[in-house]
This record gives C-alpha cells, sequence and structure tokens, in this order.
C-alpha cells in the first residue's frame, strides 16, 4: 500500500513518531504554494522563515533515507495550492491511502477536511503530538460554564498535570500558583540586556525565488543575515542561550519596553514554539530545571512567568480559538469601524511609541507582548480600529503569528472585540502608561502629560474618550471600573473636549 504524508510549514518537528522507521511505500509532501504565501500579506522573514524550515527538514528526511516529494515555489509543476499538489502525488504514486497530521488553522482544517472527502482514497488525520492539551481540552475544562473563560483556573490545572514547579505536597512552588505582580518593573539601563543569540543563516538565494515566483511580502527580509532558527538544532541553541542570558532578568522586565533594545530578556522563541521545532513541554521543563539548579541567578518569578506564557496562555489560547471559530474572526462587540492607518505599513508615525513599535515589527518581524497589547493594540483599540484589520496586520507580520494563537489574541485579548469572553477588562493605557514602562516619550514631539493641547499626546484623549464611549458597558467592571467613573465624573465642559479632540485625532489619524 502506497501513502502519500502531507508536512504542513507549521510541522516541522523531526521526532514525529512518523519518521521513527523508513518506509519506502511512504511518500512525505513539503509545498511552498501561493495558496499559503497569499491569504495575508506577510512579512517577508514570515516567509523565509517557513520555506527555508521545510527545506531543511526535507533534506534531514533524505538524508535518513525517507521519501519526499517537495514543490519549490517556482517549480514549473507547482498547482500553488494543497489540494492541487495533492492530488498531482496521489497520482504519481498511486498511492491508496493518504494522511495529515492535524492542522493548527481552521482555514486549513477546512481545505483538508474537503480535500479527505473527495480524494477517492482511504485517509486519516494523525496527532502532531505538540500541544499538551487537545484542541477541545480547554472547553472541557469550562464545560457549560457561561461568561468568561478566564485563562488563571486553566493554567493551574495544566501546572497540576504537568507537575512543573509543584513541590512533593502538590501544591505550586513557592506557595503561589503567579508572580505576575512582581514583574511589572521599568528597564533603566542596568542590568545590561545580553547580546542578541539570533543566526545568521544566508537566504539569499532563497529570497530571490520567492520574489522571481511574484510573492507578495512586506518588511525587511533580512536575507543576508537570517536571524531565526531554522532546525530543531538551532532553536534548542537559542533555548539554551535564553535560559542562560535571559531568563535570570526575564520576570523582573518582563513588561519593560525600550528603545535601545527590540527583546530585552524576552526569549525569541515563539517562532521555534510555533513551527514546533520545540516542544512546550520540554521548554517549561528547561526552564524549571534552570531554576532548580540555581534559585539564586534564576528567580521563580521569572521563571513562573515564563512557564505561564508557555504551558498556559499558550494552550488556553488555542482551546479558545478552537471553541470559538470560525464565528469568532468577526467578532466586533464594540463596533470599531475606522479603517487601519497606511503608516502600519511604513512605519512613518509621529507618535515616537508607535514608530518604534511598528517600525521595529516591520524591521524585525518581532514585538514583545507589550509592545503588541499595550502600544500597538491598545492605539488601536481606544482609537476605534476595525479589529479584522487589526488581526490581519498582526497575523501578516509577526514571525510566530499563526491564526490560532494571533487570533484570540488580538480579537479577543487586545481589542476586545468578543465582548469579554476572553478578557476581563480591555487592556489599554493613556500616555502614563507608556511613559513608565519605556522611554519612547522622550524625544516624541507630543507631550505625555497633556491631555487637550495641540502637543498633547493622542493616546491620552483617545484613552479617556474610549471610556465615555464605552461608559455603560464597563463601568460595573470592577477591574476598571475606577476609571471608567474617573471619565463620567468629569466636568461636562471637559468630556465634550476629550470627545472634539478624539474626533479630531481620528479624523487625522494617518498624520498623527
Amino acid at each position: 500500500m502506497s501513502v502519500v504524508r502531507l508536512i504542513l510549514g507549521d510541522q516541522l518537528d523531526p521526532g514525529h513518531p512518523w519518521y521513527r522507521k523508513v518506509d519506502p511505500k511512504v511518500t512525505y509532501v513539503l509545498m511552498e504554494v501561493r495558496s499559503e504565501t497569499d491569504y495575508v500579506l506577510h512579512h517577508a522573514q514570515k516567509v523565509l522563515a517557513i520555506f527555508a524550515g521545510m527545506r531543511r527538514l526535507a533534506d534531514r528526511l533524505r538524508a535518513a533515507g525517507h521519501r519526499v516529494r517537495y514543490f519549490r515555489i517556482g517549480d514549473a509543476d507547482n498547482a500553488q495550492d494543497l489540494a492541487g499538489n495533492l492530488r498531482k502525488v496521489l497520482a504519481e504514486r498511486k498511492a491508496s491511502r493518504f494522511e495529515h497530521q492535524e492542522p493548527d488553522e481552521w482555514r486549513v482544517d477546512r481545505v483538508l477536511a474537503e480535500f479527505r472527502a473527495g480524494c477517492g482514497v482511504a485517509s486519516a488525520v494523525v496527532p502532531s503530538g505538540h500541544f499538551l492539551d487537545a484542541r477541545d481540552g480547554v472547553a472541557r475544562h469550562f464545560g457549560a460554564a457561561r461568561g468568561r473563560w478566564l485563562m488563571e483556573p486553566y493554567y493551574r490545572a495544566m501546572r497540576r498535570r504537568t507537575g512543573i514547579l509543584m513541590d512533593a505536597a502538590g501544591e505550586p512552588e513557592g506557595g503561589k500558583w503567579n508572580f505576575d505582580h512582581d514583574n511589572r518593573k521599568p528597564w533603566k539601563g542596568t542590568p545590561p540586556p545580553p547580546k542578541p543569540w539570533d543566526g545568521a543563516a544566508d537566504l539569499r538565494g532563497l529570497w530571490e525565488e520567492i520574489q522571481a515566483a511574484g510573492v507578495r511580502t512586506f518588511g525587511e527580509p533580512s536575507a543576508a543575515r537570517f536571524p531565526w532558527p531554522l532546525d530543531r538544532e538551532e532553536a534548542l541553541a537559542h533555548l539554551r542561550a535564553f535560559l542562560k542570558r535571559g531568563l535570570p532578568d526575564f520576570g523582573d522586565y518582563e513588561d519593560a519596553m525600550h528603545s535601545s533594545s527590540d527583546r530585552l530578556f524576552h526569549s525569541r522563541l515563539s517562532h521555534a514554539l510555533n513551527l514546533k521545532l520545540l516542544n512546550p513541554l520540554e521548554v517549561a521543563r528547561a526552564a524549571e530545571a534552570a531554576h532548580r539548579a540555581d534559585p539564586g541567578r534564576v528567580p521563580l518569578a521569572a521563571t513562573e512567568g515564563f512557564v505561564r506564557q508557555v504551558i498556559g496562555w499558550r494552550e488556553y489560547i488555542r482551546g479558545v480559538y478552537w471553541a470559538r471559530m470560525p464565528d469568532y474572526a468577526e467578532s466586533n462587540a464594540l463596533g470599531h469601524e475606522l479603517p487601519l492607518p497606511s503608516w502600519f505599513w511604513t512605519g512613518e508615525v509621529r507618535m515616537n511609541c508607535l514608530r518604534h513599535a511598528v517600525g521595529q515589527s516591520l524591521a524585525t518581524a518581532y514585538a514583545h507582548h507589550i509592545q503588541r497589547l499595550m502600544v500597538i493594540g491598545s492605539f488601536c483599540l481606544t482609537a476605534g480600529v476595525r479589529p479584522r484589520e487589526v488581526d490581519r496586520w498582526f497575523l501578516g507580520v509577526y514571525i510566530d503569528a499563526f491564526e490560532w494563537v494571533e487570533l484570540p489574541n488580538v480579537i479577543g485579548m487586545s481589542q476586545h472585540a468578543d465582548g469579554g469572553f476572553l478578557g476581563s477588562k480591555p487592556y489599554c493605557g493613556a500616555a502614563a502608561y507608556v511613559n513608565k514602562m519605556s522611554d519612547y516619550c522622550k524625544g516624541c514631539p507630543y507631550d505625555p502629560k497633556d491631555r487637550l493641547g495641540p502637543l498633547a499626546c493622542p493616546l491620552n484623549a483617545l484613552y479617556w474618550d474610549f471610556w465615555l464611549r464605552h461608559a455603560e458597558r464597563f463601568r460595573d467592571n470592577p477591574r476598571i471600573g475606577m476609571a471608567v467613573r474617573q471619565a463620567i465624573g468629569m466636568p461636562e465642559a471637559e468630556k465634550r473636549a476629550v470627545r472634539a479632540k478624539a474626533a479630531a485625532l481620528r479624523a487625522d489619524i494617518e498624520s498623527l
């Protein structure tokens, strides 16, 4: 029986059970196709990373004796979509069976389900072996619970299930589940951030192929010295470097931002995790081991904050995605309809915080979670930008952005467009937050302490106008009710001035 097995671009784990046995009757198919590059406009580094990673895995499989059929982006026989190429290989191999790993994106899942139904051969879907929980694990955890699905109880369940950072009595190490309150310090220049542990692969040849094929991208390709890990060995080297150099100070400065560093003490491992070059359990256990080996150097608060992202938030977000799709993508509970400003594609904006965060994203395909949530996301939320447009930009610009993780983070967490199903409050801030947690306000033409003047920071009027516009929805929310009540309590003249200023800013949003 001849078998064709599809490997998607975010399924690059060389340790998958498929590869334990070499079988000449099995053909592995990998493909670079326009249907995947073109469904949203992608950052150049994202396309390069996925294509280069697939090519390395294909070479590895061939070297191990496996049979591989690879479609390069410029091949004349490339049908440029999953189904077309799969039909070609099934015919070439006279295959009687088709298999693929469980996709992580709803869109791809539907494409492959339709293909299986009509391919004319037996088929099977196998687990990727990557995630700690099933697609429906979060939904089963919360069961019939109505209202919000808060991450914290799920995270605690995952800690108990894995035993990570648990003591011998089955209690959380240190007596607390969550040290988030300890991880909110601004960074003032010390300790110095570690030197980057980036790679330097030469992908200029691949970049020429991508351009010759007519694939549209945006952002800097960095093809001459490509910084991201492209195979498991490189990803493991990045993990070791982070544990040694970044994790000790990660917790303290997890929420800090600074113009002198595009990552400070963050791991930048989400790309490798989301391509499945690393496994979340091994990453979390490695962090735990680093802490237990030297708790004086690697504090518990830093370790817990990192572990929470890897085995808590990441698994939780995936479960929300699969429970709520496909309608979740079109959520717009706050009725925001402002178009995304064109400077999101150029970085040419006078506001220093956005010029830095957006510009860094365009240059590196990366921004850490506070830059995404509390600078870019907060601006879009308070300005009233259409959530679906914010979602599409985030999906395209970031190296680690796959829809299962990006969409609920943007629609639910960042833009509160799901009406509060995922987040217990809207995450937004005025200039005071940015000024506290970064140096972005230094040298900015706008005054972070002014709300209404001609050079007042736009974040201020937009922030207070947001609470005025949505006062009825949020006034009783215990986590942010004070801000709403403060807005409601403004003198009427000041309310009118705030609304007028915010309206003028939205009308002139291209010139901020």
